[in-house]
């Protein structure tokens, strides 16, 4: 597991502590029977405090999602502040639920528990947050200063250590600089010199105590940058990357900002057994619960099909999975059906690959005549992507992850394009989250990259939520 910085670990404690507290505090006040002490009312109620506390854990990734636990945020205290207001009307949203369920609770009004925790818990977080934790934060920052090199001794990385060097809110030091060439103790700038070359990343964190790894490199290309990505990723270190090989993301992903520069996590958290393991759980598990619950649905959409045109119901079609391997890919059928394979759809997709700016119809390049009307409102709603739940069943997906290709694209693929099949493919990502057709195909690969070198149970999550306005507000494809 990478490092994950002091600061953000005691905010996320104070975070939970305060959150339950707050739950607690106004259970007590709702509670019907007056008479009752605190100890003895958290005897009584404690199965129904139970669901309240759970919330607190979604309030945390709530706050994750809302950037709380960034550096630049925390430090600023207007996007603070906002940032908080913002995750309280969210995460109210989980405890109305809550509420709905316990409108029958006999210890606690579950309906007015929602205004007084709202009362209690926002003064709570703006002066323990804003005021307290990031004024002791500023104060002691060296206590929690991390040991950083800078990949890259180019324009960008001069311009990233001056900026840092004279704008440091986040209280960064500068041990020096990584090449890719012989130059050895020679100064950059302002006495910070070259450790070694990129080949020595090994011995050099072994010398120096590093904490994180900021890569800044120009005039490179997508080969050479993501192999010295994974040089770095074999260090047990926290890796950030500002590069405009990477600008896409920066636009369309919130990042962290040092110096007011972005910078991209891009330490993968799924890194191991045990967790690829609760990935794996969570699949299964959601894909099950949807699959039960969507079935009505699905029914619909089966019967319409059918009715539409002749056909089966299901779409089935050969697509890249892990490691290049070839599963059977399911859709609802949203198109008449043909006999021949549309090169000229090949050919299209196969130039707008190698284009560098999106086309206006996006990556979707379909003959509109042959979309039935169930076709073009399935499409547009992605309610024709749902039989994927059954290819994360089967273990040829997953819920997040690249889009899965098809196999003459992936044999037009350049080889750093081929990195997206080095994970399960998804039903959801960062591109059809984030990109949909407002972005080229390169740009729709990089958005991909960013995901897999940045795995982590708060990005899925994330991803899953967002999938939902993105279905429900039609912005699916056409």
């Amino acid at each position: 597991m990478n490092n994950i910085p002091k600061y953000k670990i005691y905010f996320a404690l104070a975070d939970l502590i305060l959150l339950s507290l707050s739950f607690v505090l106004a259970a007590y006040y709702v509670r019907y029977d007056k008479s009752l002490r605190l100890f003895q009312f958290i005897e009584i109620a404690l199965p129904v405090l139970f669901l309240f506390l759970v919330a607190t854990l979604l309030f945390i990734v709530i706050f994750q999602i809302n950037g709380l636990y960034k550096i630049n945020i925390i430090f600023s205290r207007s996007a603070h502040l906002t940032a908080i207001i913002k995750s309280l009307y969210y995460g109210t949203l989980n405890i109305v639920v809550i509420s709905h369920i316990l409108k029958s609770s006999e210890v606690l009004d579950s309906r007015l528990i929602i205004f007084v925790f709202i009362v209690i818990v926002t003064p709570l977080l703006y002066l323990l947050r804003v005021e307290l934790f990031r004024g002791l934060l500023l104060r002691y920052k060296q206590q929690f200063n991390s040991n950083i090199v800078i990949v890259g001794d180019g324009n960008a990385g001069k311009l990233l250590a001056t900026k840092l060097l004279f704008e440091n809110p986040e209280g960064l030091n500068i041990l020096g600089f990584i090449v890719d060439k012989d130059h050895d103790g020679e100064e950059i700038i302002s006495g910070i010199k070259i450790l070694g070359k990129i080949d020595d990343l090994q011995e050099i964190a072994k010398i120096y105590k590093i904490d994180e790894i900021l890569i800044a490199i120009d005039n490179i290309n997508y080969d050479r940058l993501l192999e010295i990505l994974d040089k770095c990723n074999q260090l047990n270190v926290s890796v950030k990357l500002s590069s405009e090989l990477f600008d896409i993301v920066t636009k369309k992903v919130s990042t962290e900002k040092y110096a007011g520069i972005p910078v991209l996590g891009v330490s993968p958290h799924y890194n191991s057994n045990f967790t690829l393991g609760i990935k794996r759980f969570f699949d299964t598990s959601i894909s099950l619960a949807a699959l039960i619950l969507l079935s009505p649905i699905m029914l619909i959409i089966a019967i319409l099909i059918k009715l539409s045109s002749k056909g089966p119901v299901l779409y089935k079609q050969i697509r890249i999975g892990k490691n290049g391997k070839p599963f059977e890919f399911y859709k609802f059928r949203s198109m008449k059906v043909v006999d021949d394979d549309d090169e000229e759809r090949k050919k299209k997709m196969i130039e707008f690959m190698k284009k560098s700016a999106p086309k206006a119809e996006g990556t979707k390049i379909i003959n509109e005549d042959r979309v039935t009307w169930i076709g073009k409102i399935i499409r547009k709603t992605s309610l024709d992507e749902l039989p994927q739940l059954f290819n994360v069943l089967k273990g040829d997906m997953s819920l997040v992850g690249p889009r899965p290709s098809l196999p003459y694209e992936y044999e037009n693929y350049d080889t750093w394009q081929k990195r997206r099949v080095n994970v399960l493919p998804g039903c959801t990502g960062v591109w059809q989250v984030w990109g949909r057709s407002s972005v080229s195909f390169i740009d729709s690969v990089v958005l991909d990259l960013y995901y897999i070198n940045n795995m982590s149970p708060w990005l899925d999550l994330q991803l899953i939520l967002k999938t939902i306005p993105v279905m429900l507000f039609s912005k699916g494809g056409k």
